[in-house]
Formats: C-alpha cells, structure tokens, sequence
C-alpha cells in the first residue's frame, strides 16, 4: 500500500523546526514528544520533531556525515620557539614527499605521485563535499606509470584495516571472538633458504659468514635488481598501505621503521607486532631509519643472480632497507627486523636477544630463552609477574626492553584451559593466520591444522592482562636457559658459572622426539645459536661475550632448567612434572636456590642444588632416577659428545688477540 509522499519517489530528510510549537509544548501524554506530520507539496511525511533535522539530501550525503573527518596524526600545533608551526597542508605534503622518496625507482628521478586515501571511498563521497588531498607531484617522465596515482592509505586503524581486508582481500573473515582471520597464501611459514644479505665492504668483515651461518650473500647489483622490481610492483598498485612505527621500548635506542606493504593483513599484522606511535610521535616521524618493501604477492625473478626460487627475502644493512618478493608470509617482516636489530644494536654496545622476559613485583628480571617445545611461552607468562615481552629484547645499560609492540603466538591446540591470557586476546584486532573455522559460527578449531601446523596470533601486548607497559624493567637478576632433554639426562635446574653461561647459550640446545611410526626411535639432538640462530648477524660468541659481561657487571645469575625427561629417555622415563619445574622456577625468582647446597655432576661438570622445596631429592641428580645405571652413563657420554661436536664450528674463532676467553667457553663444555 503506497503512502502518501513516496508516489513520485522522493524522500525528504528535511523537517519543520517550529512544528512542534503547539498548546503543549510539544509534549504528548506522559511528557512524551508528539510524532506530528506536516505537508510539503502536498505530500505527508511523518517526522520525529524531538530530534535534529539531517542536514542530507541523499544517501551518500548521510554516510560521509555518519565519518567524523580526522587524521591519524595531531592537529597543528601552536607555535614553538618563535617560529611558526607547519600548517596542516604543509605537514601532509612533506609526509606524502617522504613516502614518495621512500617509493622512488632506481629508473626514475623521483617517486610516483602519491595520494592519501582509498581510491574506493571516491564514490561514496559526495560532489559538493570537497577533501583537499594534498600530494606531491613529481617531474613527469616519458612511462605511463606517471600518470597515475599511488594512493598512500597511511597508518590506519584495526577497523579500517578490517574493512580494507575483508573488502579486497580473499580469505579475510572476522572470526566468532572478532578476531580477523586471513591466510598467507602458499608459504606459511618462513623461507630461511630464500633470505639474503648483502655482502659489501663493512658486512664482509663484521657479519658472520660461512659454514653454520644463517647468513647467505647476495651482492649489491642483485639487492637492488629485485628492490626495483618490488617498487614497481608496489607502485603499479592503486593503493599501498604504509605503517610508520618504532622498534624497542627504550626511548634513547628505538628505531623508525616503515613498512610498505600491498595488503591490509600485512599492515595490520605490524600494527600490532611493532610499536604503535602516539600521534605527536607520528606527527615528529621524520625520515625512517628502516624501510621494508613487501612485494610478496609478485615473485622475484628466477634467472637473476643468487635466486634459487621464486621467492627472496633481501636485506641490505647499508641502504637499511629489507625487500620481500614471493611470500606472503608474514613472519617474515617481523623476523627481518629482527635480524636488523641483532646488528645495529650490538654497534650501540646493546645486547640483542632472542627471549621471553618477565618482572616480579619487587623489579627482578629474568629472562627465559628456549627454542620450541621447550616451554618458554609457558614459563615466562606467570600471572604473579609482569610480561615484558615473550620474544624478542635489548638489553642495554638502561635495563631491559622490549623490541616489539605485540606477541605471535602459537596457535595449534590452543584452549582457553591451557593458555587463558593468550585465548583472551584472540578478539578484534589480533590478526588470525592460516586458522580453521566453522563457515556458519566463525568459531575457530584451533586443533585443525588442514592449512598448516603453524597457526599464528598477532596482538597488541597490551591485550595481555599483566603486560608491563611500557614495555622496560631494571637489569635482569636471572639468566633461565630452557632445554627439553628427551635423552634424559640432564639435571632439572643447574646453577652456571659465566664460562658455562657462555657455552650453553651458544649451544642452544633442545632435543625433538622421533617419531614414532616404526616404534621409538631415540630423540634428535638439537642445537640452535643463541636460541635463535636464523636471525643472528654476528658471530655467537661475540653475543655470548656481552651476555656474560653484562651478567657479571650486574650481578645476574645462569641457570640451566631442563623440561624432559628423567629416569630414562624418550619411551622409558618420564617427562619432569610441569608443577615441579614451576617450583624450580619460583626458587630461582625468589633468590633461595641461591642460597642452597650444591653438588657437581660428571661430564658436564653442572652445579646441582641437593634440596627444593616442592621437589623430590631424588630427581634432582638424574643418575638417581637411571634404574640401568650404565645406559645412564652411556646416554651421558653420547649426549655430551653431540655437544662436542656441534661446538667445533665455533671452536676456531677467537676473541682478542689472547684467545683467553674461546679457551674458557671450550673449557665449560662436556669433559670426558
């Protein structure tokens, strides 16, 4: 049945502002506003006169007003010393200026002409509502690409990046908790093969090259081949996303990095892994001191020089640039930063390290490192103690730090009974990779690996409940080097000289059950750098060298804590109880373990604490829980050979022109 004032189609949003002025007051029964109609032309419209009329005289009009205009930057501000703040334009023009010298090829003298904003949004907004885009406008050359438009969508929030996703990107859901979840095509995980430094004059003789060394070379001429054809890739694009952010907590020692990506996922995904400048920082950014160029979704040429796939992962440490072509895997971003801080920050006198950090409520630090499966995450989250950060940290003569501004968690088997802080914050925001979920509830099977076992979380820190923030403590007082020894034989917790400190750490050591498919085989050793290997730029023992001066100048202490096996290996023992290493853990916090009586173990030589409070006596010294006294010994002479020889690639380089302290880490090894 048609109404009156929509025969002829038109829809007014335009009211009567005197037509409540009746004998009432415009007050209906009870006090209520009156619902009145007015005639227009003859056509009745019904009109809610208790609210402002819209000032919209159609359906775009009304959604350009639902968007509040703003930047993600601060207003102008005043002015300064005496001289004049830039304006509004101004700033926006020298910020576009610097994103188009960021984008500028080496074929052309200047950058592409760059725009802010989706090119999408030109439809929804109406024609007398003008935007002023401010953009630079570079020399034009004789290519096409110069006629063009690069538009900058600039350090968007989660929602925009949400709508970017879910919008253009396939894949792109929002989960049943918020969550967004999107996958990282072919590769999900990283391509340790495929990442490349570039060997020039100063890296040749500072970086670690060679046998052991996750440092594979490329040559200056190739570096800049594939960031040519990354740029312009990026540059044929209708729309970039750019972040501008920092690394480290410590403001005397950040670093600005941009990151220049084609996918919404990817900007979100280092929103949340990066820290988030305020807006006066944003507004002061200034020249990056780091810039990724993430091409993934191109692959890089396989006939150029040094490819041996489609993928590539360069880093060139001179131009401070990092180019991503043939992955869309995200990791790759945060690990190749991190790779850059292994070595600038070693340049500043500041210790990169690959770890979890945690602080009690009196300011002791410690630190847990530990390679997969060894219950890092685990132990460095304890809801009696602030997380500072559960990877990646500087330590520098102000105290620890946090490098980064979020947390990549592990999310195969995930279960809010398991991990409670890491399944709450699984909500809008964090970013969801390669996870499986239910089309119709969008609630996620975290046990379905059918894309791939490593499903990842990316999130703020700050959704962590007891997350320090900012994330920065006083100088660590403990050292935990985490193993999971699946041969079974060594101790639960060991007291460390620095000698052993060092040797342990450059070790790194952990062992992986066999699988089981033909019955039990025994466990496979092993042996990971600094515990962290792919990422270290320098040589481990010139990490190890500043961990154990920086230990001794503030008085920290090395502790070794396996989380195995005792009574036997993999198949025969039994893996250490989870509630007796978290006493362990709380003794080493709490300072008594220091003060216990110890006894020294045979081969590894390791200081073994004769008494815990909540830890039976007899699985302390793990020959005690061997009922077959000579497979124990066996199995200890077999383990301490496997460090033995992990240990001779590190053998020959030397530290001064002494070669003391090589000879004291050698010392601190297994002897037998």
């Amino acid at each position: 049945m048609a109404t009156n004032g929509t025969e002829n189609g038109e829809f007014s949003f335009a009211a009567n502002a005197n037509a409540n002025a009746n004998t009432n007051g415009g007050k209906g029964r009870n006090g209520l506003a009156k619902i009145q109609t007015h005639k227009k032309k003859g056509d009745e419209v019904c009109h809610d006169d208790s609210a402002t009329p819209v000032k919209a005289q159609t359906i775009d009009e009304l959604h350009s007003l639902q968007r509040k205009k703003s930047a993600p930057t601060t207003p102008i501000k005043g002015t300064q010393g005496g001289f004049a703040a830039v304006s509004e334009e101004e700033r926006q023009k020298q910020q576009l200026q610097s994103i188009s010298a960021s984008l500028a090829s080496l074929t052309r003298e200047t950058g592409p002409k760059v725009v802010k904003g989706d090119p999408a949004r030109k439809a929804e907004t109406p024609k007398h509502v003008t935007h002023h885009h401010h953009h630079y406008t570079p020399t034009l050359s004789t290519s096409d690409s110069a006629l063009k438009f690069t538009h900058i969508l600039y350090n968007l929030s989660p929602g925009e990046l949400y709508e970017q996703a879910i919008k253009y990107e396939k894949g792109s859901f929002i989960t049943a908790s918020g969550a967004l979840a999107t996958l990282s095509g072919a590769k999900t995980g990283r391509s340790p093969r495929d990442k490349r430094v570039v060997k020039d004059e100063t890296t040749a003789d500072e970086l670690w090259w060679g046998k052991g060394s996750p440092n594979i070379e490329m040559d200056e001429h190739t570096f800049l081949v594939n960031r040519e054809r990354a740029v312009d890739y990026l540059c044929s694009l209708d729309k970039v996303f750019v972040n501008d952010q920092f690394l480290n907590w410590d403001p005397n020692h950040r670093i600005k990095v941009r990151i220049v990506s084609a996918r919404a996922y990817h900007s979100l995904f280092m929103h949340n892994m990066c820290i988030r400048p305020t807006p006066d920082e944003l507004e002061d950014f200034g020249t990056p001191d780091f810039t990724i160029y993430n091409a993934g979704q191109f692959p890089c040429n396989r006939y150029t020089h040094y490819m041996t796939s489609s993928t590539s992962i360069d880093l060139n440490l001179g131009r401070r640039e990092m180019v991503i072509l043939g992955t869309q895997y995200a990791g790759e971003m945060k690990k190749g930063l991190f790779s850059v801080m292994h070595y600038l920050m070693p340049k500043r006198q500041i210790l990169s390290l690959h770890s979890g950090c945690n602080m009690g409520k009196n300011g002791d630090v410690a630190l847990f490192f530990g390679l997969s499966g060894t219950g890092k995450t685990t132990l460095s989250t304890d809801h009696n103690r602030y997380l500072i950060g559960d990877d990646e940290h500087c330590w520098s003569e102000n105290g620890v730090s946090n490098i980064e501004g979020g947390c990549y968690a592990k999310c195969i088997g995930l279960s809010g009974e398991k991990e409670p802080d890491i399944w709450n914050a699984i909500k809008f925001g964090t970013v969801l990779e390669n996870v499986v979920f239910d089309e119709h509830s969008r609630d996620v099977d975290y046990s379905d690996n059918s894309v791939t076992e490593n499903t990842r979380a990316a999130y703020p820190i700050e959704y962590i409940p007891n997350a320090k923030i900012p994330c920065v403590g006083p100088h660590p007082k403990n050292v935990i080097l985490l193993a999971c020894d699946a041969f079974g034989v060594l101790p639960p917790v060991s007291k460390l000289s620095l000698a052993q400190t060092m040797y342990h750490f450059i070790s790194g050591y952990t062992a992986l059950v066999a699988g089981t498919e033909d019955g039990i085989k025994e466990p496979q050793a092993t042996f990971s750098a600094c515990f962290g290997a792919a990422f270290i730029m320098l040589h481990p023992t010139k990490y190890a060298a500043m961990l154990a001066e920086k230990m001794r100048k503030h008085g920290a202490t090395g502790w070794l804590v396996n989380t195995g096996w005792s009574g036997g290996s993999y198949g025969s023992g039994n893996r250490i109880k989870l509630a007796y290493t978290r006493k362990i853990i709380d003794a080493i916090h709490s300072g008594t373990l220091l003060d216990a009586n110890y006894a020294k173990t045979e081969v590894f030589g390791l200081d073994i604490p004769t008494g815990i409070e909540g830890v039976p006596l007899e699985i302390l010294d793990p020959v005690n829980t061997w009922s077959d006294k000579k497979a124990y010994k066996d199995t200890l002479l077999k383990l301490g050979g496997l460090f033995k020889k992990n240990f001779e690639v590190f053998s020959n380089y030397k530290i001064g022109a002494d070669n003391k302290l090589t000879e004291e880490i050698l010392a601190a090894g297994p002897n037998f």
